[in-house]
């Protein structure tokens, strides 16, 4: 059994050794391999005419922030009011700005909080306001590994808080610019 365990700590013990600069490098990787594309598309849907855009969002915005008053409106989205602007503004900018953070590793906690922000909000109105449920919306502790809501954005929360807690690695803004300490990984 000793031999098993030593075995087991040399197979082992460089992966730990590195972990702490690994850990938070892979997800940042995994990040932009599986969310950043799918973040920056969904952003580009949002965004008006010129170079502006993003302060005149468009219907796309409105429908998918805020589906109930858009219908409620006749989907005639001059109807919103200014704080449906500011939310589909300010989500606009969010969608675009804390993936690009994340991807070159600049205030990445703060931006991985955001973006967790994001998963939830967008979670709740994809529930609440585009009626996703049933094996959708799934649950956990089934065998189904394939809903849209809790399993699959449940992993995307997860990447996010090894960021969160992790930082964003040696390569990175955060790090060059000397945004860690000896005891962190961003």
């Amino acid at each position: 059994m000793t031999s098993l365990i030593n075995l087991h700590h040399r197979l082992f013990g460089g992966l730990e050794k590195n972990g702490h600069w690994m850990t938070p490098t892979l997800a940042r990787f995994m990040f932009v391999a599986v969310l950043f594309s799918y973040y920056w598309s969904s952003a580009k849907t949002k965004v008006g005419d010129g170079i502006f855009g993003f302060l005149s969002p468009s219907d796309g915005a409105y429908i998918q922030i805020f589906p109930k008053a858009v219908e409620a409106a006749g989907y005639d989205t001059s109807q919103l009011n200014a704080f449906h602007w500011l939310i589909a503004t300010a989500g606009t900018v969010a969608e675009f700005v804390l993936p690009v953070l994340i991807v070159v590793g600049l205030l990445t906690r703060l931006a991985s909080i955001g973006m967790i922000g994001f998963i939830v909000v967008q979670s709740i109105v994809d529930v609440t306001g585009h009626g996703v449920g049933g094996a959708d919306l799934g649950a956990w502790f089934d065998k189904a590994s394939g809903s849209l809501i809790m399993d699959q954005r449940g992993l995307w929360i997860f990447l996010l808080l090894v960021l969160v807690i992790q930082g964003a690695g040696p390569l990175s803004l955060d790090r060059l610019f000397g945004r860690s300490d000896h005891n962190s990984a961003d």
